[in-house]
């Protein structure tokens, strides 16, 4: 693993020298680069961003691997979406706290525990438990999503946690979404994560899914204390589903 993120330091600022398009003149002041170097360089820039991509996939197909994350239900290519958002997020300093990684999974059943909050450096799962999608996203599975006020639906893509703040259902939390198009209205909605008495095990006891949210990623009542408190103050969150627009228009993970 070590050397896996050696690797990818390297190429990232293999990528960050050849993606300046600026040169160093002899007062130690930049100076524009010629078009003419430019062009030379396109070739290299491709092939850079290539080993980016590729180093990306190793470090993140390790990381799976390391926190058998298979064993908790979550596939290793919503690993590798997130970790890749996540990656970028960090490389652009929007991140408070780069420790914690949560994904929301909603490609599975509402029944299962579909969240998962990862210490990315510590490489271990904190939690994993139930989250509820919108409930005019679906029934047991989540199919539709929004970014529109007023739909009660999801809103796939990127998030970065902010602070805190007591409301109708107690403890809750602020998210801004970044991923432009897909939830960057979700302060304008009011999404936030909270807790829920129709989230959780005892309330799938006796339901055949568990109870849907006005878009909000809400989690058990008894559990949204210790949820939101670790993933609180600029940590990434990511709200997963393997859909063809989100992942082919996303800037994040297109960029």
């Amino acid at each position: 693993m070590q050397y896996v993120a050696r690797s990818l330091s390297a190429g990232l600022f293999l990528l960050a020298s050849l993606a300046s398009p600026v040169g160093m003149t002899g007062s130690g002041k930049r100076a524009p680069l010629s078009s003419t170097v430019m062009e030379a360089l396109k070739p290299a820039h491709k092939e850079a961003i290539k080993l980016k991509d590729e180093l990306l996939v190793e470090v993140s197909r390790s990381l799976y691997q390391e926190l058998n994350l298979k064993k908790f239900g979550l596939s290793e290519q919503a690993f590798q979406y997130a970790f890749k958002g996540y990656t970028r997020l960090r490389e652009k300093g929007l991140l408070n706290r780069e420790d914690v990684l949560s994904i929301c999974d909603f490609s599975q059943s509402s029944r299962r525990k579909r969240m998962y909050i990862i210490d990315v450096e510590e490489k271990k799962v904190l939690l994993n438990t139930y989250v509820a999608h919108g409930r005019n996203s679906g029934g047991e599975y989540a199919k539709k999503f929004s970014n529109r006020p007023e739909s009660h639906q999801s809103s796939l893509g990127f998030y970065i946690t902010r602070n805190t703040y007591y409301g109708e259902h107690g403890l809750a939390l602020k998210i801004d979404g970044v991923d432009k198009g897909f939830n960057d209205l979700a302060n304008a909605r009011n999404i936030v994560v909270h807790g829920s008495d129709y989230v959780g095990a005892g309330f799938i006891r006796y339901n055949k899914f568990n109870g849907r949210s006005f878009g909000c990623p809400a989690v058990p009542k008894a559990q949204s204390e210790k949820v939101i408190n670790t993933i609180k103050r600029g940590t990434c969150l990511f709200i997963y589903h393997p859909s063809r627009k989100y992942l082919t228009q996303s800037r994040i993970l297109n960029s």
